[in-house]
């Protein structure tokens, strides 16, 4: 007669099972993070932004204190521009219109003509464009601030236009038509050309600048 054969007890089977599980899910959540910060590689940071002190559509003092721990994506146009700038203030509503009510990303548009674009100038302009206020910053200021800012922290180029090559009286300024994705702690992180032949702002373009706002976002 034999001995019946001796199987460990249901526990030790239940505590290996445990075990097992707990170094699956924590090998999961390895890989997990690792996929997450190869993504996050895919935008590097590219530049800094300085402190300010400019004016916005309201009339109050804004710095870059007012932008800290939000995602921002910032532009230069100004009012009186026949050219890419009722494009891109349109572009930059669609963003507004498709941002989630939940995110805190905000909206920076400069202004290249200071000496013409005040505040009640702003306000007047975003009012024609539908900009939420709080969402969406218009800025003003002296030169020397905005081209602190535009130039010197967000590569935003603008050079005014020589009156004797001036195709219009609003043919005032060549500037860039990019926007710039900033971080929650002041660091350039995307750039993105929002006109030209080729671009194609609807199905590339904004979607691109959607998803790197939601990632930097996410990003501690």
């Amino acid at each position: 007669m034999t001995e019946p054969s001796q199987r460990p007890p249901r526990t030790i089977w239940l505590g290996f099972s445990f075990v097992s599980g707990l170094l699956g899910l924590a090998l999961l959540i390895s890989m997990l993070q690792i996929n997450r910060s190869r993504h996050l590689q895919l935008l590097p940071v590219i530049g800094s932004v300085a402190d300010f002190a400019l004016t916005n559509q309201d009339g109050q003092l804004a710095t870059l204190a007012d932008f800290t721990n939000h995602v921002w994506v910032a532009d230069i146009v100004f009012t009186r521009c026949a050219g890419p700038c009722p494009r891109m203030t349109g572009q930059m509503k669609s963003l507004q219109n498709l941002l989630p009510a939940e995110s805190s990303a905000k909206l920076v548009t400069l202004t290249t003509d200071p000496e013409f674009d005040s505040p009640a100038v702003l306000k007047k302009y975003g009012d024609r464009f539908g900009a939420d206020s709080n969402r969406w910053t218009f800025l003003t200021g002296t030169k020397d601030g905005i081209a602190a800012l535009a130039a010197g922290s967000l590569k935003l180029g603008s050079v005014p236009v020589k009156p004797a090559e001036r195709l219009n009286d609003v043919d005032l300024f060549i500037h860039t038509t990019i926007f710039m994705v900033v971080d929650k702690h002041a660091r350039l992180r995307g750039s993105f050309e929002t006109g030209g032949e080729g671009v194609d702002w609807t199905n590339s373009v904004q979607p691109r600048i959607l998803k790197a706002v939601r990632q930097l976002e996410n990003e501690p």
